[in-house]
C-alpha cells in the first residue's frame, strides 16, 4: 500500500455549519459570558445523564478542583488510580492533600477496589475513580467498605449508559479531542443539592448571582449589586463554549456510531495480531495491547507510515513528583503493552483500512 503524504492523527474534533451558526447566534446576541446557553447546556446535559444538577466549568480539571473544595476535602488523603491523566494526582496536591496512588485491574485498567481497601488511611476523605475508555469503575465494590466522597471521572465515558451515577459527583470533559468538544470545558453533575449550591458559588468568585441573572431575571432592570459569600474562583463556562457544545450534543449519536464502526473494524481485523480490548462500545479512544517488546517498534513503524499513535497513559507513579513507595504489579506490566490507535469522527473507511494494513504488515514481517 502506498504511504500517505498527510498524517493520520490519533484524535481530531469534527465541527461544521451547525457550530458556526451556533457561534453566530451568540456573537450577534451580544452576550458572550456565562448566560442562557450555559444554562441550556446544563439542563440538557443533566437530563441526558440522569442527574438532578449540572454545573458547567472551564475544564474537567477545574471541575475536580472545585469538587474537592466544595466537599471540604483538604489536608487529607485522596486515593486515585495510577493509570490516569495527571489531573487526578495533581488536583489533590493543589488542596494540600496526599495523592495516594493505587494499582488498577488488569482487564479494564480501572481503579482496583482491592488495592483501594489496602490503601485506605484514617484521613482518606475522597476517592477519584476514573472510567477508563468508557467502562465505569467498580464503585459498587468500593462502596462495600467506603462511604465517604467518591468522584467519578467521566472524561472518557460520554456517553456510556450509567456513567456518572455511582459516585457522589461526576466530572466530564469537553476538551478538544473528547467525544464532543468545545475546545475546552467541563461539567460537574450531582444529585447533592448542597454541593450543587456550593459549586455554583465557587465557579464564579463566590458571587451569589451571575451577571446574566442580575441583567435578565428581574423586572427592575440591571441589578448591579451582588454579594461575595465565600472565596471563589474564575472557573465558569461561557456562552461561546456552551453554544458549540450544544451543537455537538445534537451530533453525539452520530459521532458514537462512527467510533463504534472504527472499533468494530479494529476488533474484527486485528484480533489475530494484537490483544483487542474488552472495553465499552462507546469508546473515547481505542487502545490495543501487544507484547512489550513490540510496543515501541510498532509505534515507530506506524509513525513511518504517517500514522499517529499514543500510549494512554504512563502510570502516574512513574512521574517523579508523584512517586510512591509501593509496588504496582498490574500497571507496571500492562502499560508497557498499550498502544492507542486513531479513532475519531473524521476517519474514513480508507483511513481504517490504512491503519489495519500497516499493523498487519508489521506483524507479518516479524521473524
Amino acid at each position: 500500500m502506498k504511504i500517505r503524504k498527510n498524517v493520520l492523527t490519533l484524535n481530531r474534533p469534527l465541527g461544521g455549519d451547525e457550530e458556526l451558526e451556533a457561534l453566530k447566534e451568540v456573537i450577534d446576541s451580544g452576550w458572550w459570558g456565562i448566560g442562557p446557553k450555559v444554562e441550556e447546556l446544563e439542563t440538557k446535559f443533566a437530563e441526558m445523564i440522569g442527574s438532578k444538577y449540572a454545573v458547567a466549568v472551564t475544564s474537567n480539571t477545574a471541575g475536580q478542583d472545585l469538587v474537592l473544595k466544595a466537599a471540604d476535602v483538604k489536608n487529607c488523603d485522596v486515593i486515585n488510580p495510577t493509570i490516569s491523566f495527571v489531573t487526578t494526582a495533581v488536583v489533590p496536591l493543589w488542596n494540600d492533600c496526599t495523592s495516594n496512588i493505587v494499582d488498577v485491574q488488569k482487564r479494564t485498567l480501572n481503579i482496583d477496589p482491592d488495592d483501594v481497601k489496602k490503601s485506605l488511611k484514617r484521613n482518606t476523605k475522597a476517592i477519584i475513580a476514573v472510567n477508563m475508555a468508557g467502562i465505569p469503575a467498580d464503585i459498587d465494590d468500593i462502596r462495600n467498605f467506603y462511604d465517604d466522597i467518591i468522584i467519578e471521572d467521566c472524561a472518557l465515558s460520554l456517553y456510556v449508559p450509567g456513567a456518572g451515577l455511582k459516585g457522589d459527583l461526576a466530572v466530564w470533559s469537553f476538551q478538544a479531542v473528547k467525544t464532543i468538544s468545545c475546545g475546552d470545558g467541563g461539567m460537574i453533575t450531582t444529585n447533592n443539592k448542597e454541593l450543587y449550591k456550593k459549586l455554583r458559588l465557587l465557579r464564579n468568585f463566590g458571587i451569589d448571582r451571575t451577571t446574566y441573572d442580575r441583567a435578565s431575571k428581574s423586572n427592575q432592570g440591571y441589578l448591579w449589586d451582588f454579594e461575595v459569600k465565600t472565596i471563589g474562583y474564575k472557573a465558569y463556562m461561557n456562552d461561546i463554549q456552551a453554544a458549540i457544545c450544544l451543537a455537538q450534543l445534537k451530533k453525539l449519536n452520530k459521532y458514537l456510531e462512527i467510533r463504534r464502526n472504527i472499533q468494530k473494524r479494529y476488533n474484527s481485523e486485528l484480533n489475530n495480531f494484537v490483544e483487542v480490548p474488552k472495553w465499552s462500545e462507546n469508546v473515547q479512544w481505542y487502545s490495543v495491547r501487544v507484547q512489550k517488546e513490540h510496543r515501541n517498534k510498532l509505534i515507530s513503524h506506524l509513525a513511518s507510515k504517517n500514522i499517529h499513535t499514543a500510549v494512554h497513559w504512563k502510570p502516574l507513579h512513574l512521574h517523579p513528583i508523584f512517586k510512591q513507595d509501593r509496588n504496582y504489579p498490574v500497571a507496571d506490566l500492562e502499560w508497557l503493552k498499550l498502544i492507542s490507535l486513531p479513532c475519531h469522527p473524521q476517519m474514513t473507511d480508507s483511513d481504517i483500512d490504512y491503519v489495519i494494513y500497516w499493523i498487519k504488515n508489521y506483524f507479518n514481517n516479524q521473524g
